[in-house]
């Protein structure tokens, strides 16, 4: 009998991992949420989570982590200075990101802090394709000012475009010719725009226009593998390019990069600084000793160092990143079916529902996003984010609200955590809700915030 040696091409798509362990979840009912929910303040990161169903909060550290990393955990050297876990730690980095110079941190937000303060006598201004939350909280506390220069495709929700998370290249180049610029920052992928990647024909005339400047070229590369997998399916050249060679071709363009590990680190703690400049490191450095901890473990236990250096490989692996873009694109499609107007096309690690077009009769200045996140919530026990005016928009001294450009309901997919079906929970409980409830919502009112990332503290009330 002759049997084809050809493998066999199956359409259904599986988790590409074995289930060892559970957690877990503790189905409350509406009348309870409603409760918690008031007593949150409508804010939904405030409310516990055991009280949540399904958490679409954020992907940052709330991943699965592998049995080799929970294995990795018991070599963990724990000796303050030069321990083993550290220098494996920064094998797995240079590997990748080929710079040498390594620094460790508690997580991102730590290393942007870090990095920028160390940048701040270049020049009063960052451009960006777009911070997000934390970036641009740090950099406003260190007297910056910000440019945000996302591509002409970044407005346009309801548009396909391969690369939305593009900088706007002409705009760059005006900036630096007419700013102070201290260095330019590219987010990949662009969380604030719907997890939208970056092209590497964008990275590479970045990186020319800063190199012709003098300006300092930055990747806030907390999900490198997603964007490198977006490259390999959206650019003809690199087809046949492995994730690993692409990611190398990325951060080849950038004189340093700052790095959450809590997202393609695939760890629950932790980010780091890459740098090229000697000078430059050792004065991040000077300012880990005093805010972090020593050079060679940064505010992390040596368990934790060693969760990372294998995190970033597994991240970069085809049929991890095939299974997670794919799982992502899986819940926008359904939602898509249902007649949601998303953000388009699908992003990397996250869902994103525009909340103006979802409930076009509330005005920018109740909320629409966060509006929907909190009944989405009450209603079915999926906790979500808003990415909109909660967020992004600015209360002025006279007592007057900014708000921001859109009105973003993110559903953010922690790694390795969620099936196939608790998808479809979401899916049904989100039509549901839009049906029953969304044209009776009127809104939400904000009565306190803070100053500075107001999202994470702000109370509401409902209008």
């Amino acid at each position: 009998m002759n049997i084809s040696k050809k493998e066999p091409v199956f359409k259904t798509l599986i988790e590409p991992f074995k289930i060892k362990s559970v957690e877990p979840i503790f189905f409350n009912t509406r009348e309870q949420r409603k409760k918690v929910l008031e007593a949150a303040h409508l804010n939904l990161f405030l409310v516990p989570a055991k009280e949540v169903i399904i958490d679409l909060l954020t992907d940052s550290g709330t991943g699965a982590m592998s049995a080799n990393q929970w294995s990795a955990l018991l070599r963990g050297d724990e000796s303050y200075s030069g321990s083993e876990s550290f220098f494996r730690f920064q094998n797995s980095v240079q590997s990748i990101m080929e710079m040498p110079h390594v620094v460790p941190t508690h997580q991102g937000r730590s290393a942007e802090r870090i990095l920028l303060k160390t940048l701040k006598p270049r020049g009063e201004y960052i451009v960006s394709n777009m911070l997000f939350d934390t970036t641009r909280a740090n950099a406003e506390i260190l007297g910056f000012n910000i440019l945000d220069l996302p591509c002409p495709e970044f407005y346009q929700t309801q548009e396909d475009f391969d690369f939305k998370g593009n900088i706007n290249l002409p705009d760059l180049e005006s900036a630096l010719s007419e700013k102070s610029v201290a260095c330019v920052v590219l987010t990949v992928t662009n969380n604030s725009g719907g997890g939208q990647p970056v092209s590497m024909e964008n990275i590479k005339n970045t990186s020319i226009l800063c190199k012709k400047h003098g300006v300092p070229f930055v990747l806030d590369a907390c999900r490198f593998a997603e964007n490198s997998w977006f490259i390999k399916q959206r650019e003809s050249e690199y087809k046949n390019v492995s994730p690993l060679q692409i990611a190398r071709k990325m951060f080849s363009y950038a004189d340093m990069c700052f790095v959450s590990a809590k997202k393609d680190g695939m760890a629950n703690i932790g980010g780091f600084i890459c740098l090229r400049d000697t000078k430059l490191t050792e004065e991040c450095k000077r300012d880990l000793i005093v805010s972090e901890g020593f050079p060679t473990y940064g505010g992390l236990a040596g368990r934790d160092l060693e969760a990372i250096a294998l995190g970033l490989q597994e991240a970069l692996e085809e049929s991890y990143l095939h299974y997670r873009i794919s799982f992502v694109e899986y819940l926008y499609n359904k939602l898509k079916q249902i007649g949601l107007p998303l953000v388009r096309p699908a992003g990397g690690h996250a869902v994103y529902i525009d909340a103006k077009l979802a409930l076009p009769h509330i005005p920018v200045s109740a909320y629409p996003a966060q509006c929907f996140s909190a009944g989405l919530y009450e209603f079915s026990g999926v906790r979500t984010c808003e990415i909109g005016s909660v967020m992004f928009g600015r209360e002025k001294k006279d007592g007057t609200q900014t708000f921001h450009s859109q009105e973003l309901v993110r559903l953010a997919l922690p790694r390795r955590v969620y099936t196939f079906s608790h998808l479809d929970y979401v899916c049904e409980a989100i039509e549901t809700f839009v049906k029953k409830e969304a044209a009776s919502l009127k809104g939400v009112k904000m009565i306190r915030s803070a100053s500075v990332l107001r999202h994470f503290s702000a109370h509401f009330e409902w209008l």
